[in-house]
């Protein structure tokens, strides 16, 4: 489900946590409150990214693959 945006460009998360953090914050209120969100963004993307793995059958040996491919985007002229 796509969010709702807002005229001013932020969705409902956003103005959510404007509201509920009108007021004066203490730096390290402020640094507790930054930790809490990153870990809880990171612990989703690790999900995703653990199911995304599952779903494609991606296996340790793939990993060990990639190590040594060469995976860069090669410029439009480099047979010349």
């Amino acid at each position: 489900m796509k969010p709702k945006t807002h005229i001013s460009g932020l969705n409902e998360v956003q103005i959510a946590l404007l509201r509920m953090f009108n007021r004066n914050i203490p730096d390290e209120e402020l640094l507790e409150i930054r930790r809490v969100l990153v870990n809880h963004l990171s612990q989703r993307l690790f999900n995703e990214v653990d199911a995304m793995v599952v779903k494609k059958g991606i296996t340790e040996a793939d990993y060990k693959q990639l190590e040594f491919a060469d995976v860069r985007t090669k410029p439009d002229n480099a047979d010349e």
